[in-house]
Parts: C-alpha cells; sequence; structure tokens
C-alpha cells in the first residue's frame, strides 16, 4: 500500500499552496486532482490580482500559477493528475482512481497520516425554458474556452449575473472578439466589484438590472438563437407583459458558485450552512481542521472567496499538518498562522469582504462550541 504523510486533494491555488508548505518542511506529499493540469481556476485567470505585493498585486493568474507548481516542484510534492479519489475510510485510508482518461486507468490504495481537502467550488445552475439548449453554458465553461482552449463560446453573447464572475467573464470575452449583447441581472443592483462594471459598461454593454432569463430560444439547427428576458418584482419573479427578446447565440450564466462537499460529507466531516459562503460548508477552526481529526479544508471548499484566500487558506492548512507531524514546533507553527491570519484580514477588509470575515468567525465558534476536539474518521 503506498503511504504518504500528506493527501492533498485538488489541485488549484489552495491544495497547491498546501502541498507546498507541507512539503517544504519535510512533509511527503501527494497531490491528486481530476483535471489534465493543476492549477485550477489560476490558469484561466488572465487578469491581474489585487492587493498588496504579499497579495501578488499586479500578477496574472497564470504567472502565479506558473509559480507555484515550480514550488511544487521544489518541494518535491507528487502530483497525480486525472485521478480522483472515490473513497475515504477510517485510519485514513484512502481509494484513489489513478489516469482516468489516460488508457492506464488503475485503482490505487494509500494511507496518508493527514489529509487536505481543497476540491474548490463549482456553478449554480439556473432553470429556464430551454436551458439544456446547446449554446447555454457556465460562465467559467466559457472563460475556460477562451483562456485555456482558445476558442470562442460564440459571437453574440448574452450573460446571466454581475458578480465578478459575470463582470471579469464578460470583458475577457469581449478581449477576444465576442459580442457581448448584455448582461443580465435580478437584483436592483450590481453584485461585483465596480471597477470590473466600469470596464463593461464603458465598452457600451447594456447592463439590465432587476430582469432575468425566461427561455432560451432555439433556431433550426437545435442550437441557442436567442433568449427571453423579463422584468422582475421584488419577490425576484417574471412580470408579465415586460418580456423582451434578445438575439444571441450562446448564453453564459453566472449564478454564483457553491463549495464542493463531495469529499468532506464522504470523509464525515460535520457541517454548517452558511449563505454568505456560498451554502454548506465544513466546519473548521482557525488551523483548518476539521471535526474529523488530521483532515483538514481550505479555499473555496470552506466557503466561496478569492483566489488569494484560497492561497492564504492553503498555507495554514499545510503548515497545521507539518505541525501534526512533528515537521514544525507548536509556537513556529503557531506564528507562521498568525502571520497569514494578519494578512487575511487584509483580504476581507471593505464592502464585500468584511461580511465574509465577519462569517469566518462565526464558524470558527460554531466549531468550538459543537466540536471542539476533532475525531477520527469513523
Amino acid at each position: 500500500m503506498l503511504e504518504k504523510d500528506v493527501l492533498v486533494i485538488g489541485a488549484g491555488p489552495a491544495g497547491l499552496a498546501a502541498s507546498i508548505e507541507a512539503g517544504k518542511y519535510g512533509a511527503s506529499v501527494l497531490l491528486v486532482d481530476l483535471n489534465m493540469q493543476p492549477g485550477g481556476q489560476l490558469f484561466k485567470q488572465i487578469h491581474k490580482f489585487f492587493g498588496s505585493s504579499a497579495h501578488r498585486s499586479g500578477t496574472r493568474g497564470y504567472d502565479i500559477g506558473k509559480q507555484l507548481l515550480k514550488e511544487a516542484e521544489e518541494s518535491d510534492v507528487e502530483i497525480w493528475m486525472q485521478s480522483t479519489v472515490i473513497g475515504i475510510f477510517p485510519g485514513n485510508k484512502i481509494a484513489i482512481e489513478k489516469g482516468l482518461d489516460s488508457g492506464e486507468k488503475e485503482m490505487v490504495t494509500m494511507q496518508a497520516k493527514k489529509i487536505i481537502i481543497a476540491t474548490g467550488a463549482s456553478e449554480n445552475a439556473i432553470r429556464f425554458k430551454g436551458w439544456t439548449t446547446p449554446g447555454v453554458m457556465g460562465a467559467g465553461a466559457a472563460q475556460t474556452m477562451i483562456n485555456v482552449n482558445h476558442v470562442k463560446p460564440g459571437q453574440k453573447i448574452v450573460m446571466l449575473g454581475t458578480g465578478n464572475v459575470g463582470l471579469i467573464v464578460s470583458y475577457q470575452l469581449m478581449q477576444a472578439g465576442c459580442d457581448v449583447v448584455s448582461l443580465i441581472e435580478a437584483a436592483p443592483k450590481i453584485g461585483g466589484y465596480a471597477v470590473h462594471a466600469a470596464k463593461i459598461r464603458r465598452a457600451g454593454v447594456p447592463i439590465r438590472l432587476q430582469h432575468t432569463i425566461i427561455e432560451a430560444k432555439k433556431g433550426a439547427d437545435g442550437c441557442v438563437c436567442g433568449c427571453v428576458i423579463a422584468q422582475v418584482d421584488n419577490h425576484f419573479q417574471p412580470i408579465p407583459g415586460t418580456e423582451e427578446t434578445i438575439a444571441c447565440d450562446t448564453i453564459a450564466l453566472a449564478a454564483g458558485l457553491k463549495p464542493t462537499m463531495d469529499l468532506v460529507k464522504l470523509a464525515g466531516c460535520k457541517l454548517t450552512f452558511n449563505g454568505p459562503f456560498g451554502g454548506y460548508i465544513p466546519l473548521h477552526n482557525e488551523r483548518m481542521e476539521t471535526s474529523c481529526e488530521g483532515v483538514f479544508v481550505a479555499g473555496d471548499t470552506t466557503g466561496v472567496e478569492e483566489a488569494n484566500t484560497a492561497l492564504e487558506e492553503g498555507k495554514i492548512a499545510g503548515i497545521s499538518a507539518a505541525e501534526d507531524l512533528g515537521l514544525l514546533t507548536a509556537d513556529a507553527a503557531s506564528d507562521k498562522r498568525a502571520e497569514i491570519w494578519d494578512r487575511l484580514h487584509s483580504l476581507r477588509l471593505g464592502p464585500f469582504g468584511e461580511r465574509r470575515m465577519i462569517e469566518k468567525e462565526v464558524v470558527m465558534d460554531e466549531y468550538k462550541e459543537r466540536i471542539g476536539t476533532p475525531s477520527p474518521i469513523q
């Protein structure tokens, strides 16, 4: 049976940061991910990061991804792509399906002294008449097509949602040569940062607030040829008689993200519901440890935030795993976590971040009340 000090599940920003941190203190680390290449969202992000130099301000996402991969190699992190964890059992035994699309698929069983789950988040679906028509896709899928595959998802695009994802992807679609016809938002105000919305408005793209899509129109080829929008009332219900048809060949949905809970549930970690963080999340403490002893979480798995936040939480999880393995003293680990928490507090300042800072404290307080001391995986 394969044995490792640390298994990290998910090779996005949080997983890479956790792997690097644990590896540089001497832990043997295996990092597994379902996708073809590591980096998660970073290689889709061509825009520059905000914040201070400590938060890699002014650096594009894909450059951060390249740097993290270099650091992972220097920390002797073993990486298995196109692999997925299908079982987590008592005694930290794990079943992994390796090489899913390589033609050399195999089942591997392993034992890890510590497990870090950093499986990120998935896009919320919005259902309306014709929502399964070819040409309706998630904003993340559209972003992958232009920034990773270098293929336009369509030529005339309607974006549903004005959170940061909807705003950023809309602008990137325009940079790729697509015609973003309109952004549609059910709320009475834009959900994302004003700086992103300003770019869209300067380009002359209309943002229709208090509207929603009620139907995707299907053309003779069976694909999207337009969408029907309508105004919504204060309860977000379409108002009869306000319907309007917009010609388009693609509808991109940016209706928010929800943390991916599959493996957290599989491990038996206790959950809590937190709306600002996207739904159900694992209870965790300031060490990023869950209710299951030796199982840590980081990144969007703990609540949907920014990539910078995921990087910092990944570092905390890696440090905590290294501490429990005896590779770091308690004092050294505590000092390093305190520095990172200070950076996280600065990241969570402002109208968007402050609410999440408060909610993170609520989650950790609930952990103290409900959990106290973690228990082994049952």
